[in-house]
């Protein structure tokens, strides 16, 4: 619950502090939802803490209906309602990213940093004769290796779902291109269970700021990438209900994440690890054009600008309203499924 507050208060803080800087008036600024329990009226602004842990919002105003304000949300100019509302999902972002820092940067275990480059390949490995010392692992069945994770993450998926991998890696700065290779793993124990090993060493190197900046970000562009390939699953219907998940099955994997690992600092770098997953999701969810999500109201900001830079002509904000209400019925009723969902999946 605690992760959650931060970042629906950082997501929110992002529309805050755009809107104060493009002097767009803001009525409300709450954390979470339903009755307050702490609020406090500082100029223009009311500052407010509410009950329910979840969601949180910015009140602009003037951003479903007509306001006769000049500095109403609706009046303010179209780049700059589109920066108001990518701003909360730009500060999840930087969140993940910030968190991903720290971790990287003071953790024990990143002393060295593992890079995507093979180091040596074991006797009887299956890419034994495939893979050479020096080659940088690219792309795997499309998708681009960026840290040294990414390796086993995507032969783990086999996107391809045969058994077979496309493999590309840099060799003497040209493309060398394995089209089907079988690749198995072996699997061995490690500090929490058992690990997978595909029979290659990576180069290692000592950390430093520059490549913990870039491993971070890396890490962050990860993070990202394993979001749009859940949503591809989804969309192609590879991912039923049984498998999305809403904030109380979020908080209980965050539990599990923490109780299960072998130490509490062990525990808390896991946490925080999957805050960081957590924030940067939030950020991708919220851009996705669907009403009511910030992502579907840029694209309703730059529908209307495009009517209205045609016609010469103000179009009633209430219409716009009207829709992301609509779809936030339908998010919320989304959310009660998924919160029985995951309710039921406790006890059971």
């Amino acid at each position: 619950i605690l992760i959650f507050g931060i970042l629906i208060m950082v997501h929110e803080l992002g529309h805050f502090l755009t809107a104060k800087l493009f002097k767009v008036k803001v009525n409300e600024f709450s954390i979470f939802m339903g009755p307050a329990i702490w609020k406090r009226q500082r100029g223009e602004t009311l500052y407010s803490l509410r009950c329910i842990p979840l969601g949180g919002y910015c009140a602009m105003e003037g951003e479903d209906e007509n306001s006769e304000d000049p500095r109403a949300f609706g009046n303010a100019t179209w780049w700059k309602r589109i920066i108001i509302l990518a701003a909360g999902a730009t500060m999840n972002f930087l969140t993940g990213f910030l968190v991903l820092v720290i971790l990287v940067g003071f953790s024990a275990g990143f002393q060295v940093i593992s890079q995507p480059v093979v180091d040596s390949v074991e006797a009887g490995s299956s890419l034994e004769g495939y893979l050479q010392p020096g080659d940088r692992l690219y792309r795997i069945d499309g998708e681009r290796v960026y840290i040294a994770n990414d390796f086993t993450t995507l032969l783990s998926l086999d996107l391809a779902r045969d058994g077979n991998f496309h493999v590309v890696v840099i060799r003497d700065g040209k493309q060398v291109t394995f089209p089907r290779l079988n690749v198995e793993a072996r699997q061995l124990p490690s500090g929490d269970g058992m690990s997978l090993r595909y029979g290659i060493n990576l180069v290692t190197e000592p950390r430093s700021l520059g490549n913990v900046l870039s491993y971070s970000a890396k890490s962050a562009v990860n993070y990202a990438r394993t979001v749009r390939l859940s949503l591809q699953m989804i969309f192609r219907g590879e991912l039923g209900l049984k498998e999305v998940t809403g904030p109380v099955g979020i908080v209980k994997t965050i539990a599990d994440v923490g109780t299960q690992s072998r130490s509490v600092s062990v525990g808390i770098w896991n946490v925080l690890s999957l805050g960081a997953f957590i924030a940067i999701n939030l950020g991708i969810m919220n851009l996705l054009p669907i009403p009511a999500l910030d992502g579907g109201r840029i694209v309703g900001v730059l529908l209307t600008s495009g009517i209205e830079g045609v016609t010469k002509k103000k179009l009633n904000p209430k219409i716009e309203g009207y829709i992301h209400a609509g779809g936030m019925v339908l998010l919320l009723a989304l959310m009660v499924l998924i919160l029985f969902k995951d309710v039921i999946q406790i006890f059971v």
